[in-house]
């Protein structure tokens, strides 16, 4: 066998916290070659970033400590050497031309202050001999490689100017600039559309091949990693659970964890059913642990007793197991096991009964909207023309129906949610809901009219005020539009609403960052709730979540449409998410609704081209495609 490019051995991280030390990783040893795809999967918080956080120094010291372990490395220039124990200047040397990194959020990653070109001309200038001339047009050729559109522009371009898909794609272009070894991608196509993440799997793949390349894939779904890794290493709770090759992790897979990251994904083949998360996984195989415990051996006072007593032990069993499916805190009674909120009693359940329109009219009427967006220039910035992010579109929405927008990004699906509710002002057009045009509204009787159409924001995080607690969050609309009674009243409304999406009254005093990303998006769809809408616009709200959490926002989305008859706008770019939850789907390109109609016949037989290839690039995880995928790998 040849030398391993990478070999990490017995490696072990922990933070230090007011709680004590955290163990992020622990004991984590794999090997990689030349050429060969590795795919680490795991949700948030498993210990995939941290671990290769850890081969280029980037984790902060302190808090972060290495425990123990090495990784060691075959560099060019320093030949085998562990990463661990080199200076920060031989580090320096190893980042960005030996090691490549696409870090998971390209917005933190990219300096506001500088354009995008100019960032990715700094590292070219620090790891070849590139004059600045031939710096910048290699610089637009790795643009134009990563399907970065108007390249030139873009290298002119600063990171707000450009969407997140966008950001992601310069992101890799850098990572690429000077051909690395290896490359790290972490979560490189979390927030990209299905055609961009078609693409760059295809553009990584085929760097592998060209130089050789080892890669490093980080992901939390495994979906995506089917056609393009040769090995998955499963990560839960900073030890590594699993691990073979692709084809053996999908047809047998072992351990539950693994088990449940492959079921809680939506899938297109499959109709609208509650989806199962990992954590059912993790409740079954815990249960069919303590059951398969032989019965403890105890002094009976008598024969009768000595009789009952299997019964009982198993029947005092099954009543931790059933009170672990609904124990609303981070870990069971049945053991170190985290719960769901919410969970179904078998990993697959009843599909979700889709409510009939309540009635024959239109809840929203959308009719020859208009967005446009001047593009200005010169002295006196006059508008030389415009670009047409929404452009004449026309759709009809129904009380208690789910409407699916699907796009590629800048496709216009945003800009038409938030026009919708009047945040971007539209250009042309009218928004009927409930036959009053929203276009027309002044800003009193449009702030009175939004508490019956809310917003769910992409990101959470920056959704939420950093300044206040949670619960207090929750609190301001219903203060605002004064709805709810008195102060009493409006306070045990949050508190429902908190229970509502899983969390718990004690969470009321707490802050954002305090909580996970599926966490706070629940916090935000609480506060969506507060004011009892008609409508909730959904903006890419489960894009950037783990699977499972995915799939636990997911089923509470259709419990509350049940429940509170909520109808939804659902804004996304994940075809096998909006297959899941829409009834009806509109398809977007260019800022037109190229193609509509009921979910399923879309799906099944596709009009138009651009809806084609929307599917085409959805990721093939049938084993059927696994095994074409490896044969064609070999």
């Amino acid at each position: 066998m040849p030398n391993p490019l990478l070999t990490v051995s017995n490696l072990t991280i922990d933070f230090s916290s007011h709680r004590g030390d955290v163990r992020a990783v622990d004991n984590v040893s794999f090997e990689l070659n030349r050429g060969e795809t590795l795919a680490i999967v795991g949700e948030s918080g498993s210990g995939k970033s941290v671990t290769s956080l850890a081969l280029l120094g980037l984790i902060p010291m302190p808090p972060g400590r290495i425990a123990s372990g090495s990784t060691v490395f075959l560099s060019e220039k320093l030949g085998n050497t562990d990463l661990l124990k080199l200076s920060e200047t031989d580090l320096r040397q190893v980042r960005g031309n030996d090691i490549g990194m696409i870090f998971q959020e390209p917005m933190t990653s990219l300096n506001p202050v500088y354009t995008c070109g100019s960032q990715v001309v700094e590292a070219l200038l620090l790891h070849t001999d590139c004059t600045p001339k031939a710096a910048k047009e290699r610089t637009i050729e790795l643009f134009a490689e990563a399907q970065l559109p108007r390249p030139e522009a873009i290298f002119n371009s600063y990171p707000h100017e450009i969407s997140g898909g966008q950001k992601q794609r310069v992101m890799i272009a850098m990572a690429m600039a000077c051909r690395p070894a290896l490359l790290i991608a972490d979560e490189p196509t979390t927030a990209l559309d299905v055609t961009v993440q078609a693409r760059m799997l295809r553009l990584i793949d085929d760097l592998r091949r060209q130089h050789n390349t080892a890669v490093l894939f980080i992901t939390h779904d495994l979906g995506v990693v089917a056609e393009i890794a040769d090995r998955i290493l499963v990560m839960y709770r900073g030890k590594v659970v699993e691990q073979g090759t692709v084809l053996d992790i999908f047809s047998n897979p072992q351990h539950p964890y693994t088990k449940g990251l492959l079921a809680c994904r939506p899938r297109l083949s499959v109709g609208k059913k509650r989806l199962p998360v990992v954590a059912d996984f993790m409740a079954e195989d815990a249960s069919r642990q303590l059951f398969a415990q032989p019965a403890p051996v105890l002094p009976l006072p008598d024969e009768a007793l000595a009789e009952s007593w299997p019964a009982v032990e198993e029947q005092q069993l099954r009543d931790k197991i059933e009170t672990a499916k609904t124990f609303p805190v981070e870990h069971s009674p049945i053991g170190d096991v985290p719960r769901p909120v919410e969970l179904t009693s078998a990993p697959v359940s009843e599909p979700v009964v889709v409510p009939k329109p309540s009635s024959t009219e239109p809840l929203l009427q959308v009719q020859n909207l208009q967005v446009y967006f001047p593009l200005r220039k010169g002295f006196f910035r006059r508008a030389t023309d415009y670009v047409r992010a929404v452009d004449d579109v026309s759709f009809t929405l129904y009380p208690g129906e789910t409407i699916g927008l699907v796009g590629e990004s800048g496709c216009g699906k945003t800009t038409l949610g938030r026009a919708l509710l009047r945040l971007t002002e539209p250009t042309a057009g009218s928004i009927l809901f409930e036959g009053t045009d929203l276009a027309k509204l002044s800003s009193g009787d449009l702030r009175r009219r939004r508490r019956d159409l809310q917003l769910v924001f992409q990101d959470p995080y920056a959704a939420l005020n950093p300044m206040l607690t949670v619960g207090e969050a929750i609190w301001e609309p219903m203060r605002v539009h004064n709805v709810g009674g008195t102060r009493q009243q409006q306070k045990a409304k949050v508190m429902e609403l908190l229970r509502t999406v899983g969390l718990r009254d004690e969470h009321f005093q707490r802050y954002p960052h305090e909580f996970s990303g599926g966490q706070r998006q629940r916090i935000c769809i609480a506060r969506a709730l507060a004011l009892q809408p008609k409508l909730i616009v959904c903006d890419e709200s489960v894009s950037a979540l783990d699977v499972s959490v995915q799939a636990q926002v997911l089923n509470l989305l259709n419990d509350l449409k049940r429940e509170f008859g909520i109808t939804y706008l659902f804004i996304t770019h994940d075809l096998s998410v909006a297959r899941f939850m829409s009834d009806r789907l509109l398809v977007m390109h260019q800022g037109r609704i190229v193609e509509s109609g009921p979910a399923a016949a879309i799906y099944a037989a596709p009009q138009h081209e651009y809806t084609q290839g929307l599917l085409a690039a959805i990721p093939k995880d049938s084993l059927a495609d696994i095994e074409a995928a490896v044969a064609s790998r070999a």
